[in-house]
């Protein structure tokens, strides 16, 4: 007997999980999103920034390597989707873990070589408050720099932080331990069960 879905709270969320992703191409499932996001700018009603988070972690669960891989190659969709897990960073805060901890990470995401070019982000976690923009001109603790595509898989929960620094896809310039700590400062939901 399958396992249930959370109840979709969008129209897209709705679409989202009945979507058979392993079905598609990476062509293909990049062309959906494509198609998800130009309906959305141009006012269509359907955003990919209304996705549940629950549902954009299965999607990314979901997803093959290769499947995520082309959407991180995609310059437009990697913008949003990096966009929108550092907008619900915030939404997955655990106050009570950073009471009394303030820092700034710096990112920097390349697109499959580590030589660059770059997307940049900061987050910044101070007075038990987390802000994440793609530029808040602070001065980071540590700078992490992984490729767009293992960030999304990571920030999503489908790989493990400390495996992707224990194989060296993450480098870490300035404070390792805040950088190997970072994750523990959010609620990651976990993939549903299929």
């Amino acid at each position: 007997m399958p396992v249930e879905r959370p109840r979709a709270d969008s129209v897209l969320d709705a679409f989202a999980g009945e979507l058979e992703i392993r079905r598609l191409t990476p062509a293909q499932f990049v062309q959906v999103l494509e198609t998800l996001h130009m309906l959305g700018s141009v006012g269509a009603g359907i955003e990919l920034g209304s996705l549940s988070t629950q549902l954009l972690v299965d999607v990314v669960n979901d997803a093959s390597k290769e499947q995520i891989n082309e959407l991180a190659a995609h310059e437009e969709l990697r913008s949003v989707f990096l966009d929108e897990i550092f907008r619900r960073m915030s939404d997955h805060l655990i106050e009570e873990k950073v009471k009394n901890v303030e820092f700034v990470i710096g990112w920097r995401f390349h697109h499959g070589d580590a030589d660059g070019p770059f997307d940049r982000y900061q987050t910044v976690v101070e007075d038990g408050v987390c802000v994440s923009s793609s530029d808040l001109g602070r001065t980071p603790d540590a700078t992490v720099t992984v490729s767009a595509a293992d960030f999304i898989r990571m920030a999503t929960g489908v790989t493990a932080a400390a495996a992707m620094f224990v194989t060296g896809k993450v480098r870490v310039k300035g404070d390792y331990a805040l950088a190997v700590r970072f994750s523990s400062y959010f609620d990651i939901p976990k993939a549903s069960l299929q």
